[in-house]
């Protein structure tokens, strides 16, 4: 009777049933954050019983997932960038293709430059941290409009001990105040229309929807990104623009009739038009 009783609750024959509910990676990374174990302790220790309480929890979790729920938001933890980042339903889950974003600010930024700038709607931080952690002699003012959301990204900043940046909350420009002295500013901001049918999927549903989506028009934060940022940007200076895989020649177009130049877009991995830069020189 113990030998059944411990067969049924070992590690190998509970992920081998959250398996056929679930991705076997995340049954997997679901385990090993209740247990608080690497993964690579279900192979040496696949016959070990996982007792009543965190066999629960997990059960719990599993559910969750099954219904929809990101594993990001499940473990609390996504990483981005090399960084292990908090996460909540305050903040969206940062993606990918979001670190092409970064590697394009970064391949414009002088390994020892003392520059500011800006990360618009930071979320988790994940695009300022990615930044100011790779150039310590600048200065990264993160906003977001998310009292929530900004206090995951404080928690990050202190958690990974990168202290060249400063949190603000507001909407777009209004947190920038009167500031225009920025050599570059970088935004992912919500781009998705509110009547597109993605929403509605991929785990879409759990995540902030005012970081998704500005309403029926996709391009209306982008639109007010591109017009008041031109006003925090020094000359010379970059703005770097997260969008959506169908709106890169929509971005182009306002970028140019604000009279900011090189404009071009790039393409991720997908190949879809993602990320749309632009300098301001005069």
């Amino acid at each position: 009777m113990d030998n059944a009783v411990s067969k049924i609750n070992s590690i190998a024959s509970i992920l081998a049933h959250a398996k056929t509910k679930i991705d076997a990676i995340d049954a997997e990374a679901l385990l090993a954050h209740i247990l608080e174990k690497d993964r690579s302790y279900f192979r040496t220790w696949p016959e070990r019983e996982i007792e009543k309480c965190p066999l629960k929890q997990f059960q719990q979790l599993v559910n969750r997932r099954v219904n929809g729920e990101p594993l990001a938001y499940l473990t609390g933890w996504r990483e981005f960038w090399s960084l292990l980042l908090q996460v909540s339903p305050a903040t969206l889950i940062p993606r990918p293709e979001t670190e092409q974003l970064v590697e394009q600010a970064l391949n414009r930024i002088p390994t020892e430059a003392h520059w500011h700038i800006a990360d618009l709607g930071t979320g988790s931080g994940a695009i300022a941290l990615a930044i100011a952690s790779e150039r310590p002699n600048c200065h990264v003012v993160a906003t977001d409009i998310s009292a929530d959301a900004l206090a995951v990204a404080q928690a990050n900043a202190q958690r990974l001990d990168i202290n060249n940046i400063t949190f603000r909350q507001g909407n777009w420009h209004t947190a920038l105040n009167t500031e225009k002295q920025f050599q570059l500013i970088a935004s992912n901001p919500p781009y998705i229309d509110a009547n597109d049918k993605h929403l509605q999927h991929d785990g879409l549903p759990h995540e902030p929807q005012n970081a998704l989506t500005p309403g029926s028009d996709g391009l209306t934060a982008i639109r007010i990104i591109i017009k008041q940022m031109k006003n925090h940007l020094c000359q010379p200076g970059w703005i770097l623009l997260e969008h959506g895989y169908n709106q890169g020649q929509a971005v182009r177009d306002l970028l140019n009739q604000q009279n900011y130049s090189e404009t071009h877009t790039l393409k991720d991995p997908g190949n879809n038009e993602r990320l749309s830069i632009a300098r301001k020189i005069s």
